[in-house]
């Protein structure tokens, strides 16, 4: 069974920047589109940010347009997910996945905006 590890969150201030690291135990990213989600506090589903086909095709939520990054490397299988200009709702905890999801949801990253 393929398991997703994600990393890389961590307390900003507001403007601030993280990069998050995706890791998956099989070969599953090099095969599916890969998206980053999350969840926000008092939010009970998971919403999309960010997608990355095969190819490399990218897709944003409107919210992050301009400040968020997703990038891949079928070789280590990982993803990322560059956030750049960080606000205060971008506060929530970060999951990464198949598009769509196909795979048992990791433990996520938690990420918090604030100052």
């Amino acid at each position: 069974q393929v398991q997703l590890v994600e990393s890389g969150g961590g307390l900003v201030q507001p403007g601030g920047s993280l990069r998050l690291s995706c890791a998956a135990s099989g070969s599953i990213f090099s095969i599916y589109s890969v998206a980053w989600y999350r969840q926000a506090p008092g939010n009970s589903g998971r919403g999309l940010v960010a997608r990355i086909s095969r190819g490399g095709l990218t897709n944003y939520a409107d919210s992050v347009k301009g400040r968020f990054t997703i990038s891949r490397d079928n070789a280590k299988n990982t993803v990322y997910l560059q956030m750049n200009s960080l606000k205060p709702e971008d506060t929530a905890v970060y999951y990464c996945n198949t598009y769509p999801s196909l795979v048992s949801w990791g433990q996520g990253t938690q990420v918090t905006v604030s100052s």
